[in-house]
């Protein structure tokens, strides 16, 4: 036998990880390192820090796995400082006594659904504007005391992490979450074992873990199928945001729904107010038709209740941004629900479709509009925009009709400025500032600090901004086996000192990040004047399958490179949440050039006011509402071309003329203190003037005054006394719906161009109508509506009024009109009759209208 000299089989390793146990007087810790409560809390955040200043970098500022690997040499060192422990002490208090504020016992409690949540960088359950809106949300209702409970996904790789390759490419990397390392805790049943959620699909039963975020005051819970009682199939259904084919999407639009209500129901929530934030979470209105019919009730009824207490907020301005599904894959997955609730299916799917009895695709957008009595945009610009998108829902009427609101998107002021900034906020505004920030007096302070001061202040954030892209961006860029000296010459150029401007959001091509790069050379000379440098730092993601942003990213890489953009063109990879922070607080300027009518708000923008930051962007989106002389730029909201690349050139145009002729000149206008004055002043007409009225505090306060107070109030009316009201109204539209094709009318007699005694308004009668209501059981209402037309056929509304019912003789309803045609020039009209109740919410909810004449 031979013997080897050598004999050994590879080794077989096995992850493990030793969590640290915390001695009890450090457990305090662990609470809040589980409560995102510390993410907006500078007195928190700094304690972790100075715990373990290493080990909080080395996590990427995560507080649990920093308590999990501390070592007990450390331990025993904070137990022993006494200053340390009295600052535990003291932030555990802070905490403690937050903590115990009731909820808000006079606003309604609100349910709130999303396909994303942007709370921490540490939690990857967000890819971009909705989900940081969402974030920023609950946070505000914790600050706010409100009684709310959300509802999400714990997605498994969550959204990807951005890298470039050498020529410029965008390479998405899906990395796993490990949920143990998460500021999050498992939800147990009553025997402590953890809870799972059967979630009903077509021909199986979906299984959920069930995760809960503490937001402060506020519980986030998160459903999981990426465990082993799923088949691999189904595991992915949380494992990426927006990812898969359009049959994942529908797994987990009805997960979401079907599930979240599921959920709420399991653990005992009820709410007044049920939110959904975009159409992505329309099939919560599925499930809690379900829950009606199952307790008794017919549909019509349950769809009354469910509208009376629902809200849908749009966040996409263009149709195309919606979820549409053909008919047979919505089929598969929700037709035997559909058959419990006990309608036709052709009945279910014309409530997700324009036209009703067409084959168009099911509307996720439509079926949120037809089961929630209340919708709105999230800008005044947008409110207007979905009008006129969701106009052929309701036909007949015109988007100026229509009761669909808005609701301008604010931030979370807490979170987005950052720790100096705050300080500077406390000690101008007081102590008390961040509880009393709707009080817009307190902002005007501004007026009263020193110029000196004010510009300190910025320029600590913007040397901040360049050490953290020196800081943390060299490793990669040389690691991307690009030329090292091209590099240390590229740091070198970054300068606190220059004009910075800065345009990191989504890459999608409506942003049009291209439109700086139209003149190169113009470019050029903006960049390499020696005495007033200025630089443009570009970050952003595009969507893995938006071939057209991941060339704008390639376009502005590959132009970063070139000699002269050296260092003066800068683009940062992997754009997150704190990297975001860094930009919007330490660039001078915010620069945003969407296609107009495409940004349906931006927030953005909205975090680099609350840091002293100067906005140049369309008069689009929150900007439309924000923008004030003096206090940043603008390129007015008008479209000039119809063609699209001769508009693009003139608002390239445009934007250096600004830059050349007033932007650059006003920055560099120094005085002896090395700064401008006048730049100064633009800086504080911005935090008086614009700063207050875009935070998430006036954004829950008019949610409260526009939607929440009023559906809660009308859905409590329906539910009493066994849901009476609710059974009346849906009589009545039973009713009006089977005859409404039966009236007549008996006598038209309408001349609004007739003579008009100026003397005698108010009793010359300009039209008489009479209608035959039949055996109708509610009344009917008239009105005129009044129109222009241009050449090219366009209609636009003017005006509608409303004719007197004067006299009701059996079934014949008597009309007259005391009004006159006033305003010159050629008009058109038109009558029309529509079914009249006062206890309906506005017209929309029962929309059958017919036009007379």
């Amino acid at each position: 036998m031979i013997i080897k000299s050598s004999y050994s089989n590879t080794p077989v390793w096995r992850d493990i990880h030793v969590h640290a146990i915390l001695p009890q007087e450090l457990r305090p810790l662990e609470e809040i390192a589980h409560n995102l409560w510390w993410v907006w809390n500078e007195q928190a955040k700094d304690l972790f820090e100075d715990i373990d200043p290493k080990g909080w970098d080395k996590s990427n500022r995560n507080p649990v796995i920093l308590l999990q690997n501390l070592q007990s040499e450390r331990t025993e060192e904070i137990v022993k400082d006494a200053e340390l422990m009295d600052r535990i002490h003291r932030t555990y208090d802070a905490y403690h006594a937050y903590m115990q504020v009731p909820h808000n016992s006079n606003r309604p409690s609100i349910a709130y659904f999303s396909m994303e949540y942007g709370l921490a960088n540490i939690l990857k359950i967000y890819s971009g504007g909705l989900g940081i809106l969402a974030g920023d949300y609950l946070k505000e209702a914790s600050d706010s005391n409100v009684n709310m409970t959300a509802v999400g996904f714990l997605y498994r790789y969550g959204y990807f992490t951005q890298s470039l390759s050498v020529d410029g490419q965008q390479i998405a990397n899906y990395e796993a979450q490990n949920f143990g390392n998460l500021p999050i805790r498992q939800v147990n049943d009553e025997n402590g074992q953890p809870l799972i959620l059967e979630v009903p699909f077509h021909d199986r039963i979906i299984y959920s873990n069930v995760w809960k975020v503490a937001v402060g005051r506020i519980n986030l819970f998160l459903m999981d199928t990426d465990f082993e009682r799923n088949s691999e199939y189904d595991r992915s259904i949380t494992h990426q945001l927006y990812g898969g084919d359009w049959e994942n999407r529908m797994k987990q639009e009805l997960l979401l729904g079907v599930g979240g209500i599921l959920l709420l129901n399991k653990l005992g929530i009820k709410k007044d107010v049920y939110h959904m934030n975009e159409g992505h979470a329309a099939f919560i209105s599925v499930q809690r038709l379900l829950d009606y019919v199952e307790s008794g009730l017919n549909f019509n009824v349950a769809l009354e209740l469910v509208r009376a207490s629902s809200l849908y907020t749009v966040h996409t301005p263009v149709p195309a941004g919606h979820d549409y599904f053909d008919e047979p894959l919505i089929a598969k997955y929700m037709k035997p629900i559909i058959g419990k609730i006990g309608i036709p299916w052709q009945q279910f799917m014309d409530m997700g479709r324009e036209n009703p009895g067409s084959n168009e695709k099911f509307s996720m957008s439509v079926f949120a509009l037809n089961t929630a009595q209340e919708a709105n945009g999230v800008s005044e610009l947008h409110g207007k925009v979905s009008k006129e998108m969701f106009r052929p829902v309701w036909k007949g009427y015109f988007p100026e009709e229509l009761h669909v609101g808005y609701v301008t998107n604010g931030v979370h002021l807490p979170s987005w400025a950052t720790s100096s900034m705050k300080a500077f906020y406390e000690k101008h505004f007081g102590p008390k500032f961040y509880e009393d920030e709707g009080n817009f007096d307190l902002w005007k302070k501004i007026y009263q600090v020193s110029d000196d001061e004010i510009w300190k202040q910025r320029m600590h954030l913007k040397k901040k901004l360049v050490d953290y892209i020196r800081e943390e961006f060299k490793e990669g860029w040389l690691k991307n086996q690009a030329d090292p000296a091209r590099i240390v010459n590229m740091l070198e150029e970054i300068d606190s000192n220059a004009l910075l401007i800065g345009f990191s959001r989504r890459f999608a091509t409506y942003k049009r990040a291209h439109l700086l790069f139209t003149d190169l050379d113009r470019l050029s000379r903006i960049v390499n004047n020696p005495k007033h440098p200025v630089q443009f730092i570009f970050a952003g993601k595009a969507h893995p399958a938006d071939g057209g942003g991941q060339g704008l990213i390639k376009q502005i890489v590959e132009i970063s490179r070139r000699p002269e953009f050296l260092g003066k063109i800068i683009f940062l990879e992997n754009y997150d949440m704190q990297l975001a922070k860094r930009l919007i607080s330490g660039v001078d300027i915010w620069l945003n050039t969407p296609t107009r009518l495409q940004e349906a708000s931006g927030t953005s923008g909205e975090k680099a006011e609350m840091n002293g930051v100067l906005n140049f962007s369309v008069l689009d989106g929150w900007w439309y509402e924000g923008y004030k002389e003096g206090a940043g730029w603008a390129l007015t909201d008008e479209k000039t071309y119809d063609n699209t690349a001769f508009q693009d050139e003139l608002d390239a145009s445009t934007i250096y003329s600004l830059l050349e002729n007033e932007i650059i000149p006003l920055y560099y206008a120094h005085n002896s203190n090395g700064y401008s004055p006048e730049w100064v002043q633009y800086i504080k007409k911005s935090i008086a003037e614009i700063a207050p009225h875009f935070t998430t505090r006036r954004m829950m306060d008019d949610y409260f005054a526009r939607f929440y107070h009023k559906l809660a109030d009308r859905s409590k009316t329906l539910h009493e006394n066994n849901f009476a009201k609710a059974k009346e109204i849906v009589a009545w539209k039973e009713d009006m719906a089977s005859k409404w094709d039966k009236f007549e009318v008996v006598k038209l007699d309408f001349n609004p161009n007739q003579q008009v005694d100026f003397n005698d308004t108010n009793t010359q009668t300009y039209g008489t109508v009479v209608i035959d209501k039949k055996d109708m059981a509610g009344t009917l209402g008239l009105e005129c509506v009044v129109v222009s037309s241009d050449t090219t056929g366009k209609i636009e509304f003017l005006e509608k009024y409303e004719f007197d019912l004067v006299k009701t003789e059996g079934s014949l309803l008597y009309f007259e009109t005391h009004k006159a045609l006033n305003d010159p020039g050629t008009h058109q009209y038109g009558l029309r009759v529509y079914a009249k109740n006062p206890d309906l919410p506005h017209r929309m909810d029962f929309a059958y209208m017919r036009w007379i004449g």
